[in-house]
């Protein structure tokens, strides 16, 4: 019967225009892209329009989430199974590290593969790497204190202790803050470019990718400060801050294979800058 309450517990969503707007937006991202690089005209244009489009479908589509969680849409089996679904996100974005490892091991493993451009050693010749024990070891003692405060906020979440939220999260966003800080200085006062040997290509590709899901991590946690503010979370009824917390743990966990492998490993026996 049309109008009859819905006899089980999954949430038939309504149609919505977001797919739609988001797929055209991310074609004229990409498209301007590529545009902008070959230096054709107005790809610059195209490419930050699509932008603002793809920008403005993750407000408006999480927008419609939110509303959906507040009117009872989510109910467990919802919610259980938008679990799994950020479980299968992370898991892809494992796989996407997993690529960058692979690219900087099989360089490092088997430096004659990749010519004279390397001088068969690793790192190459008169590469002056990073002091592993200075700005990363900071970082990394960052990330692992922000691991620590945001976990404090959920478990202070699930006992009721709002002002334990929100100071767990204002702590977390701010160390991840500081972390981004840091890595910009440091990478403002490499000794090695990308460009030029495979160590500076590796290096810059694994650590910026990391570094720009900090950011997007932080925009989360800052997303969820203004829920919380806001009173949307319940100790039964919190999946948005349990992904963002999840999302903040795989990178924290991501950075300790990184520190270990690419600064101390990576970099040993080499030129310290």
């Amino acid at each position: 019967m049309a109008g009859a309450a819905p006899q089980h517990d999954y949430h038939l969503v309504n149609p919505s225009i977001w797919p739609l707007v988001g797929a055209f937006s991310a074609l004229a991202m990409a498209a301007g892209a590529i545009m902008w690089m070959h230096e054709a005209a107005y790809g610059g244009w195209l490419f930050f329009a699509g932008l603002i489009g793809v920008l403005f479908t993750m407000f408006s589509w999480w927008s419609d989430v939110i509303r959906e969680a507040h009117a009872g849409d989510h109910k467990p089996v919802v919610q259980l199974h938008m679990r799994y679904g950020m479980i299968l996100f992370i898991a892809s974005e494992v796989m996407f590290f997993v690529g960058w490892f692979w690219a900087f091991f099989d360089a490092s493993l088997f430096p004659r593969a990749f010519g004279d451009a390397t001088a068969a050693t690793w790192p190459p010749e008169g590469v002056h790497v990073f002091n592993p024990f200075s700005f990363p070891l900071l970082n990394t003692l960052i990330l692992l204190c922000s691991g620590t405060t945001v976990t404090w906020a959920h478990h202070s979440l699930l006992n009721g202790d709002r002002q334990g939220l929100k100071t767990g999260l204002w702590l977390t966003i701010l160390l991840g803050i500081l972390f981004s800080c840091i890595q910009a200085y440091e990478y403002a006062h490499a000794a090695f470019d990308f460009s030029g040997n495979i160590y500076g290509a590796t290096f810059f590709m694994a650590t910026g990718f990391h570094g720009f899901h900090v950011i997007v991590g932080t925009i989360f946690l800052i997303v969820c400060l203004i829920r919380a503010y806001q009173g949307d979370f319940t100790p039964k009824q919190h999946f948005g801050f349990e992904a963002a917390a999840w999302y903040w743990h795989f990178v924290d966990v991501v950075w300790l294979f990184l520190f270990v492998s690419i600064y101390v490993w990576g970099g040993a026996g080499a030129e310290i800058h």
